[in-house]
């Protein structure tokens, strides 16, 4: 009776804790199963004990102190005989060991999980084991083991229909072609992610938030809240117990880049939180760049100060290695700490020409010989720091990576001052009705236009958007437009064939379908043209005959006309212009940190 009183109680115990689990309550659900596998133990009660210590694993915090977890699963671990749940423990206990930061205690679990999935041949188990397998292989050295298993759990999860197997396939692909920044790759697994997330809430979790990462790795900040939701409903569909911290890191790190101070602050506050109440090292040097990003110096410094003595020489060789010391040096740099610039240099250098990404691509984090070739710098081999700048640069380059290629161009090497005398060019009004416009001591008269006016007002206000309505000022009084160029069902259609084509053009880069994919991109290009042409800011449409409409033509007519005149006598300031100003509704002069020139306007 006393037995039968227990399991009822056990059962009791998990079901509430599965409930828990599911509703992302992660802490109580902890609390629960905590409790049943004590009852479980205490009474002999096997199936039980396993199934409350798989659940507590379940929902285990990455970074945290695991506690007896690691104690749990191995006492019941080596009361098993079942291949399929030995398989089942020995992966839980290996991402016990990897999340606490302990991956070297991992490895053996890892062999034994494989091993035992594979005599029970069942793919689901065995790419659940592949997966535990790779987080245990996650260091800076084992790129190469990633690699392998990697194409081993891709075979196995192909021939699966279980969601979260193939899920555990396409995270694990996106993640090793992130680290070789792989793009087309990187292309096909956000596909694979998306398709998936149709029919699985956690993929679609993971889809959203890393669409993300590579909207910010190539600077669209814009897609920030839409996918956000979008992350938002589907954890709270799937019950992911530690996606808060995901969905943190989407908001703080794309307020970083969009220059958000207050929601970065935000974000710099709460990974410090956690930080300092769990004593998440990896946490704690995301939070220090945090703050370096706000501007707040002795936020930095404080964190930048923490680690000093042999805390860097003692971090495991983890997935949070690599993270960590970037971070860290990133924040080094930006509160002038020489002596920890030179320490977290000295143990990246080996890692040189090395993308570095927040564990499962969370995030991207910028190359390695970014931050070293800022660190030579500043410790005095402006040699070392060219060759790598220029490489770091030419990696954004090519990935498109415009705020990182930007940031990085900006940072001056010892020996380049940051203007030179022939950056300085006039570009201002004579008292005879000409402009003197040209490098300085070559700078060319020429005859009044109206776009030179334009110009001018642009030029005086970098990076800050002007309505075309305004450079053309009292000049024109503000009227209703005659009718959109594009109705909305037009527009609608129109979007959903861009949708309809991007999925075709995903199908041609798998099959790797060369005609098709250039008949595809001809036709999106068509469709993205016309819409450019029928919608302004944001995707509103634009109208016909309104004094804004007339206004936006008007200002870029005169702005392309002055142009033209200025590439007769300098060809290259031309070609600046014609690159840094953008013309619509509103107008830009959005220049990189390295390309203003000093102008003269008066």
């Amino acid at each position: 009776m006393n037995s039968m009183v227990t399991s009822s109680t056990v059962r009791d115990l998990l079901d509430r804790a599965d409930a828990a689990r599911a509703a992302g309550r992660g802490d109580s659900a902890a609390s629960l199963y905590d409790e049943a596998a004590t009852r479980s133990r205490a009474a002999d009660d096997l199936p039980g004990w396993t199934e409350a210590v798989l659940g507590a694993a379940g929902v285990q915090l990455f970074g945290a102190e695991p506690g007896k977890l690691p104690a749990q699963l191995y006492d019941v671990l080596v009361r098993t005989t079942d291949d399929s749940t030995r398989a089942r423990l020995a992966a839980a206990l290996t991402r016990c060991w990897v999340y606490a930061g302990e991956a070297g205690r991992a490895g053996q679990f890892a062999t034994e999980a494989v091993a035992c999935a594979e005599r029970t041949g069942a793919p689901e188990l065995i790419a659940d084991c592949l997966d535990a397998a790779l987080a245990a292989h996650w260091g800076p050295d084992d790129l190469a083991v990633r690699r392998s298993l990697t194409q081993r759990l891709d075979d196995v999860a192909a021939h699966v229909l279980d969601p979260d197997a193939r899920l555990q396939a396409h995270l694990w692909g996106l993640q090793v072609a992130c680290e070789s920044l792989d793009l087309q790759a990187i292309y096909r697994q956000l596909r694979a992610l998306e398709r998936l997330g149709e029919e699985s809430a956690r993929a679609r979790f993971f889809a959203a938030s890393r669409r993300l990462m590579l909207d910010l790795l190539q600077g669209r900040t814009g897609t920030t809240s839409r996918l956000t939701a979008i992350a938002t409903e589907a954890a709270d569909q799937a019950g992911l117990a530690d996606a808060w911290l995901v969905l943190a890191a989407m908001t703080a790190y794309a307020a970083a880049q969009a220059g958000d101070i207050e929601t970065c602050t935000a974000g710099a506050e709460t990974a410090e939180a956690l930080a300092r109440s769990e004593g998440i090292t990896v946490l704690c040097a995301e939070a220090a760049f945090l703050w370096a990003r706000t501007g707040d110096q002795n936020r930095t410094r404080a964190l930048v100060h923490t680690f000093h003595g042999s805390t860097l020489d003692d971090l495991p060789r983890d997935v949070n290695w690599l993270l960590t010391l970037q971070c860290v040096l990133e924040a080094a740099l930006a509160v002038s700490d020489r002596d920890l610039v030179g320490r977290a240099a000295q143990l990246l250098t080996p890692y040189q020409d090395r993308a570095v990404f927040n564990a499962g691509a969370v995030m991207f984090h910028g190359v390695t010989d970014d931050t070293l070739a800022r660190a030579a710098a500043v410790l005095g081999d402006p040699a070392t720091a060219g060759r790598l700048r220029a490489r770091a640069l030419a990696t954004y380059e090519r990935l498109g990576a415009g705020w990182w290629r930007d940031r990085l161009a900006a940072w001056p090497l010892a020996d380049e001052p940051v203007a030179q005398d022939n950056d300085r060019v006039q570009f201002r009004p004579t008292t005879d009705g000409l402009w003197l416009i040209g490098r300085d001591g070559a700078a060319t008269p020429l005859r009044e236009l109206r776009g030179f006016g334009y110009l001018s007002q642009l030029l005086r206000r970098p990076r800050h958007p002007i309505g075309a309505l305004d450079l053309v000022g009292a000049e024109a009084a503000v009227e209703s437009g005659l009718g959109e160029i594009l109705d909305q069902q037009a527009l609608q259609a129109y979007r959903q064939r861009l949708r309809d084509l991007d999925h075709e053009l995903a199908e041609a880069d798998d099959w790797s379908d060369l005609e098709r994919q250039a008949a595809v991109r001809l036709e999106r290009q068509a469709l993205l043209d016309e819409l450019a042409r029928a919608t302004g800011l944001h995707g509103r449409p634009r109208t016909t005959g309104s004094s804004q409409e007339r206004a936006r033509v008007a200002v870029k007519k005169a702005i392309t006309a002055a142009i033209d005149r200025i590439a007769g006598s300098d060809e290259p300031l031309a070609h600046h212009l014609r690159t840094t100003i953008h013309t619509g509704l509103t107008c830009t002069y959005d220049p990189g940190p390295a390309e203003s020139p000093h102008w003269i306007l008066d």
